[in-house]
Formats: structure tokens, sequence, C-alpha cells
């Protein structure tokens, strides 16, 4: 694992999430902390930037009729819908200012109108392009978007890594089972300190 053959992969990080009036923003808190996930990612992000690795975001975005969502969705996309979150070019969608302060250093998948941030988006193509052999995912929602973009990650072949102290999820519960039992089946669960170490060594 080097810089040049890691991506990071930043899932969720809008503003109906991270926003503090954000309409999801509650969804998310309990488990760890908004805050402390975003200054955890900055302070990643920060520490890639003047390197090789791969650093793309992978917003989510409907139309006003929520078209995409059809038939009728359920789980937290039910609730995406219901609240009319992530609406195409309205400010819920919008990407957070503090990943937009590092300009184009952060590349920007679209399309993604699901779980997996691989399904109907470039993503895949984005590092198979540039021949990345590790995946790193940060974001939210740990029990939903999280899972399925690494899990389908690690089925393309990809070795996976999972930022504990990166991500967040609806409750603490889910967010510790979910590190603790279900992301080492497929993907190693480190913190992003810990990252930043092993790239550097």
């Amino acid at each position: 694992m080097n810089y040049k053959n890691t991506a990071l992969i930043l899932v969720g990080f809008q503003n109906d999430y991270f926003s503090p009036n954000g309409i999801l923003r509650n969804i998310v808190e309990e488990s760890g902390k908004v805050t402390n996930i975003l200054s955890n990612t900055m302070h990643l992000i920060t520490g890639l930037v003047n390197t090789p690795t791969s650093i793309v975001a992978t917003p989510i975005m409907f139309t006003s009729d929520y078209q995409e969502l059809e038939p009728e969705p359920v789980g937290i996309l039910s609730v995406i819908k219901e609240l009319r979150a992530f609406q195409a070019d309205q400010p819920g969608s919008e990407t957070i200012p503090e990943l937009l302060s590092f300009g184009d250093r952060i590349d920007y998948i679209v399309g993604k109108h699901g779980l997996n941030a691989f399904s109907n988006t470039e993503l895949a193509n984005y590092l198979y392009d540039r021949d990345i052999k590790h995946v790193v995912v940060a974001g939210t929602v740990t029990a939903v978007c999280v899972d399925s973009t690494a899990r389908c990650a690690a089925e393309l072949g990809f070795h996976v890594a999972i930022l504990r102290d990166c991500t967040s999820s609806r409750t603490v519960f889910e967010q510790e089972f979910y590190c603790k039992h279900i992301f080492p089946i497929y993907a190693n669960v480190t913190d992003h300190l810990s990252l930043l170490a092993l790239l550097n060594e």
C-alpha cells in the first residue's frame, strides 16, 4: 500500500448530513458526533493533499420527483424521499464547504442515486484508470452507503480499508457492530492516524 495506488472514497459529505441545519444530520449525529467525524476526515485529507493519493467524492443526488427511487423506496431511501433530501440544485445536496476548500484536489464522481457509489457511476473506471489497488472509505451512513460501497469495492478486487473514526451511523450500537463484526469480513478496519502512518512508512 502506498500513496499512488491508494484512493480515498468520500461518501455523503453533503449539507443534508453535515450542515448544522441539515435535514438528515440528526440521523447520524448520535453514533460519532458529526463534528468529530468531519474533523478527522479533514485532517486525513490535509495529510494526503500533497501526495499522489486519489481523493474522490461520490455525492448522492435526486431529481425533484425522486423518479430515481421508483418503485417505492424503503429504509433510509424512503426517509430521503419523504424529507425531500439531496435534491439536485438545492443547498442540501451541495458538497460541504470544508471539502470544497480543497478545490480541484478532490475529484467528483456523479450519478449516485442509491446506496452503492459504484452503481450508475464511473467510479470503477476512475479507479482502474489510475491503477488503484487499495480503497479507503470514509463518510456516512456506515451501515448503508459505506457498507454497500466498501463491499462492492472488495467484490471488484480492491483491498479495502474502512475508517472507524471517519464514518458515522444511525446509532452507537450500529456503528460499533459494523466496525467489529461486519466490516472485518471483507475489509481492514482502522483509523485515519494509523492509515497516515502506514502510508508514510
